[in-house]
């Protein structure tokens, strides 16, 4: 996080002045936000590569029961970030969401932690054996499911409000300044760096000190963040909730249609719309004119309270409330662009099998795990993010003479093209592997080392964590500057419901392909046996997909016109 104070350089003197001024937000509340969140994927990542070990061992569990839980407890935590954030935004505010999600992973990590440590909190087990003397009781499941759904929820309050509460802590001066997008990158890559350290050592703690130190370093770090997210609390701008979002979105379709028989004033008219108390804007944008019909007053002094608000909202609905959900609208053809490279993402378990059949020795004594092959994706990102944010950001500014940056929609293109680049190179290193299997007799033998070395696959890595640091960044950034400050929230999690979209689309793609391919007798492309197989074809498959989904983004792109920030 040093890295992070030094964006404060970016600021002019008398733009510090100001900040230093205000007794509430700017830069300093920042670190409190991203540590918050990271130390929690910390955690939350760490438990989940070992806990079918300690579900097999200490709970007696079989594999494809420990599988489904592990299952469900994912999809949980993917989800309650999308339920939190309609809920912050909607009734209870960021900071209050965010410290609700705290307090309840830190619950639900020390409740994990204590099963470790209270011997009747499991069943009696023969570690070695995997055999327990008796099944576990009511209230042994009890304990473990609570521990997990409160760490379910905490993560859905956490994730779903940290990036929107960051930005609320910035002002409009913070972010032509640049604070903004050098937030949004140090923020994906603080959660990543904590992704890694989760997978790599929170793993080898657990398996070299036992599970109660293994489980108690989540419990600390967890703490930690909990504990100095609340110390930070007097500096925090609070951003109150103006309304229910999601009535306030249903408000104008049903206004809309009810209204639907208006005629649609031909010029701007004094009078005509409905608008709310203090607000910039004075009449609907001319994109999907039919929602403007909702905000039409036919008659004032029925259609109005004294103090100017609707007598009925489900018949007459603000300005504002009309142009929030053609925000909402509008963005999601962008947003369905992100899912394809979510899918190409989600295709590591295959660069798994690849790597266990290729040379993965660095040295004659030393050999890289297969499983460790997706760590470089992790660090390739943290590296891009770092080069952009040091190198090219100011070394383009200086050429330029000011602030140069980055375009949000020009981040995701980038990714986009760069993850099809990535697939293709995959592709071809996966043809050659094959064709020397084959020439080497291992035709028949898939677990088989080839005469080929693993570090070929790094490139498709180094790409990956160039599109992902790229993409990604650039949605966030996108869906958090196009939508509405009240829909903050919910923006922030768009990114991670377009991922849970592309695991069902990955999956679809999957039992399609192996299922026409593997018809007739003949020998699926994505047999068991990786030698037999055409995992080049898929991949080529995927690439061709992933090449149409790019033309088609620069179509939304294009059709979406600029966007507020930069006019880009």
């Amino acid at each position: 996080m040093e890295s992070l104070s030094e964006l404060e350089n970016l600021k002019e003197e008398p733009l510090l002045s100001k900040q230093n001024s205000n007794p509430k937000g700017g830069f300093r509340t920042l670190p409190f936000i991203i540590a918050n969140e990271a130390f929690e994927r910390l955690a939350s990542l760490g438990l989940m590569p070992n806990m079918i070990l300690y579900l097999t061992r200490e709970y007696g569990m079989q594999t494809a029961e420990a599988t489904n839980f592990l299952l469900l407890w994912s999809a949980a935590s993917n989800f309650t970030p999308f339920i939190g954030a309609v809920l912050s935004d909607s009734y209870v505010g960021r900071y209050s969401m965010i410290a609700f999600g705290s307090m309840a992973s830190l619950l639900g990590m020390i409740l994990l932690w204590l099963t470790t440590l209270i011997p009747m909190s499991k069943p009696v087990c023969n570690q070695f054996t995997s055999s327990c003397n008796n099944s576990p009781t009511t209230i042994q499941l009890l304990i473990l499911h609570s521990s997990f759904a409160l760490m379910s929820v905490g993560a859905g309050g956490i994730r779903s409000c940290s990036l929107a509460f960051g930005v609320d802590q910035l002002s409009k001066r913070d972010k032509d300044a640049g604070i903004q997008d050098s937030y949004f990158s140090w923020y994906y890559a603080a959660v990543s760096m904590s992704s890694l350290i989760g997978l790599t050592v929170v793993v080898y703690i657990q398996d070299n000190m036992g599970w109660t130190v293994g489980f108690g370093i989540p419990v600390i770090l967890m703490l930690l963040a909990t504990v100095s997210f609340f110390l930070a609390s007097s500096f925090y701008v609070m951003v109150g909730v103006k309304r229910n979002m999601l009535s306030g979105l249903a408000q104008v379709l049903v206004a809309s249609y009810g209204n639907r028989l208006l005629q649609l004033p031909k010029e701007e008219e004094n009078g005509v719309y409905h608008l709310e108390k203090d607000s910039d804007l004075l009449m609907p944008t001319e994109k999907l004119r039919f929602l403007n019909k909702a905000c039409i007053i036919r008659n004032p002094l029925q259609d109005l309270t004294p103090d100017g608000r609707a007598v009925n909202p489900w018949k007459l609905c603000t300005v504002n409330q009309v142009e929030e959900l053609k925000a909402l609208v509008k963005i999601v053809p962008i947003w369905t662009t992100g899912i394809m490279m979510a899918v190409n993402l989600s295709q590591g378990s295959f660069l798994v099998l690849e790597a266990s059949s290729m040379d993965r020795h660095v040295t004659s004594n030393f050999q890289i795990p297969s499983a460790s092959f997706g760590t470089f994706m992790i660090v390739s990102l943290i590296l891009w993010v770092i080069i952009y944010d040091r190198i090219f950001v100011p070394v383009a500014s200086k050429i330029k003479g000011c602030p140069a940056r980055i375009g949000a929609k020009q981040k995701i293109g980038v990714g986009l093209l760069t993850s099809c680049i990535a697939l293709a190179s995959l592709a071809l290193v996966e043809s050659i592997r094959r064709k020397i299997a084959i020439e080497q007799g291992y035709s028949d033998e898939p677990q088989a080392v080839v005469n080929m070395s693993a570090m070929w696959l790094l490139p498709r890595q180094v790409l990956d964590g160039l599109a992902e640091a790229s993409s990604v960044i650039g949605q966030n950034e996108f869906f958090l500057t196009e939508l509405p400050p009240s829909m903050s929230s919910l923006a922030s999690t768009l990114s991670g419901l377009g991922t849970s979209v592309a695991d069902l689309v990955a999956s679809f793609f999957l039992s399609v392909v192996d299922s026409v391919t593997g018809g007739g007798g003949h020998e699926s492309w994505l047999s068991s046996n990786i030698n037999k197989g055409h995992y080049d074809y898929y991949y080529a498959f995927i690439c061709a997909l992933s090449f149409v989904n790019f033309v088609y983004f620069l179509y939304c792109s294009k059709s979406y016109g600029p966007c507020k920030s930069r006019g880009k």
